[in-house]
């Protein structure tokens, strides 16, 4: 059998079922598994509470909480601090600029959930998580990871752009193509067959580069 500390090293990848954990939050102890049941999850973490560039990322997740319940989304931060760190910056961000980190953050303090989840990259840091978001669906299945160095913020309009991508595909069963926004003309997925290929070409209802590109609008 192999061993658990080579297990917990292994960084999950697109199509894992994201490993559970139990841990202690801004909101109390949650056992990951349970948590959000039939939402979409965003697990993301950050170097270390009271820096700034952090500070400007957790606020904004928090400034657009709205968005992601829209989405049938729950939020879900981490650092490698202990919860009387975390209960007091979110106090300070709170008290200084009136924005409210109203989310669990993850007091992984032993980073546990950091190592479980491969945020933990020595060539980086070895003490601090790096900037890492895992896109994960209802069923519990990760579907898109970002990860970003400790000294470059993320875009929070493509967090949100690509959770719309995700939820647009599995509804429609389409891809998304270059930039795609809601709205946008969607990639019809390519034919499998000689008989599908001649049915696409003899299609004038999408808009059609050639049989394996074409676009439609729904």
């Amino acid at each position: 059998m192999e061993p658990l500390e080579n297990k917990v090293n292994v960084m999950p990848r697109i199509g894992d079922q994201a490993p559970d954990f139990e841990a202690v939050t801004t909101k109390g102890k949650i056992r990951f598994s349970e948590f959000a049941k039939g939402k979409w999850t965003l697990l993301f973490s950050h170097p270390a509470d009271f820096t700034p560039v952090c500070t400007t990322e957790m606020s904004g997740f928090a400034q657009q909480k709205t968005k992601f319940d829209a989405l049938n989304t729950e939020l879900i931060g981490l650092s490698i601090d202990s919860i009387h760190s975390h209960l007091a910056w979110v106090n300070n961000v709170r008290e200084k600029t009136g924005v409210y980190f109203d989310f669990p953050i993850i007091a992984d303090i032993d980073m546990k959930v950091a190592k479980l989840y491969g945020m933990l990259q020595p060539n980086e840091s070895e003490t601090a998580a790096v900037r890492a978001v895992f896109f994960i669906d209802p069923s519990k299945k990760i579907r898109l990871i970002m990860y970003y160095p400790l000294n470059v913020g993320r875009n929070m309009d493509e967090i949100l752009r690509t959770l719309e991508a995700l939820q647009f595909s599995d509804k429609h069963g389409v891809a998304m193509p270059l930039n795609w926004r809601k709205g946008d003309k969607v990639i019809i997925p390519p034919p499998k067959s000689l008989e599908e290929m001649n049915e696409r070409l003899a299609d004038d209802s999408c808009e059609r580069v050639d049989f394996y590109l074409c676009k439609k609008e729904i």
